[in-house]
C-alpha cells in the first residue's frame, strides 16, 4: 500500500473508532438512511419487539434485506442469521457490514435454493410489495420456513381479493428489482396466507407510523401515500395476546 494509502486507511479507521462512517458519493446507504427511512425502520422494529414473539437463539431468513437495518434486531438475540438480497451493489454493503453473517444472493422474482434452509423464522418485512408475483413469491418463503413467517408489506384498502400489479422505479435501490412490484389487498394476503400455512395472525396493535391504517373502513381518513399491514404465519399455534386469528378492521397503536 502507497503512503497515500496508508494515511487513507489510518483517518478511516480513527473517522470510525469514534462512531462515524465514510459513505461514497452514490451508496445505496444514503437512499436508506434518510430521515424517512430511519424513522420508518424504527417504528417497525420497536413494534415487531412489543408483540413479544421469541426469536432468540433461532434461526433466521431474512429476505430483501436492503442494507441490513433490520438484521442487527436478530443478530442482538443471538440468532443464526442468513440475510439474502438481490441488489449486487446492497450485497457489497451488506458484506462488509455483517462480517460474521451469512449473506447470500437471492432474487425473489425468480427464487433459487438457500443454503440451510428451512429457518424457523423468515423475516420479509418490506419486500413482497417491490415484487411481479406476490403469489410465487409466499410459496417459496412458506417452503423455506420451519416455524413461522413475519410480513408486512405495502397494501391495497378493500375487501376484494386482488394483487394490483404496479409499475416501480427499476434504477432505484429501495424499489422493485424487476421494475414491477404489487399492492395486495389484505383479503387477498390472507387467503394466500392460510392456504400455505396451519396458523395465521394479524397483529392487535400498527406501528405508530402515519402508513400504518388503524381502521380499514374507513380509507378517506388515511392521508399517507402508501397503506401497510403485518401478518404473522406460522405452521404451529401461537399463544400469544398481541394477535389475532381474525382478519380484523379495526387496530390500535401499540404503546
Amino acid at each position: 500500500m502507497n503512503t497515500l494509502g496508508k494515511i487513507s486507511t489510518k483517518t478511516k479507521t480513527i473517522i470510525q473508532g469514534v462512531g462515524f462512517d465514510i459513505i461514497r458519493r452514490g451508496s445505496p446507504v444514503q437512499r436508506f438512511h434518510s430521515n424517512h427511512y430511519l424513522r420508518h425502520n424504527a417504528r417497525r422494529l420497536e413494534h415487531l419487539s412489543s408483540l413479544r414473539i421469541p426469536v432468540a437463539g433461532r434461526s433466521i431468513l431474512e429476505v430483501g434485506a436492503g442494507i441490513g437495518d433490520h438484521s442487527h434486531y436478530y443478530i442482538d438475540r443471538a440468532c443464526r442469521i442468513t440475510i439474502t438480497e438481490a441488489r449486487a451493489e446492497n450485497l457489497r454493503y451488506l458484506k462488509k457490514r455483517y462480517l460474521n453473517c451469512h449473506v447470500q444472493h437471492l432474487d425473489m422474482e425468480s427464487p433459487s435454493h438457500i443454503e440451510g434452509a428451512p429457518f424457523d423464522v423468515v423475516h420479509c418485512y418490506g419486500l413482497l410489495y417491490h415484487l411481479s408475483k406476490p403469489k410465487e413469491a409466499l410459496m417459496f418463503l412458506s417452503q423455506n420456513t420451519k416455524g413461522m413467517l413475519l410480513l408486512e408489506t405495502c397494501v391495497s384498502f378493500g375487501e376484494n381479493e386482488a394483487i394490483n400489479l404496479i409499475k416501480e422505479s427499476q434504477s432505484s435501490p429501495t424499489q422493485a428489482h424487476s421494475g414491477t412490484g404489487c399492492r395486495p389487498t389484505r383479503a387477498w394476503l390472507f387467503r394466500e396466507l392460510r392456504g400455505l400455512y396451519k396458523y395465521v395472525y394479524l397483529p392487535k396493535t400498527q406501528p405508530c407510523h402515519e402508513e400504518f391504517p388503524i381502521d380499514w373502513t374507513a380509507p378517506e381518513k388515511h392521508k399517507a401515500s402508501l397503506q401497510r399491514a403485518i401478518f404473522v404465519a406460522s405452521n404451529e399455534p401461537l399463544e400469544n395476546e398481541n394477535l389475532t386469528p381474525f382478519l380484523i378492521l379495526q387496530q390500535t397503536r401499540h404503546e
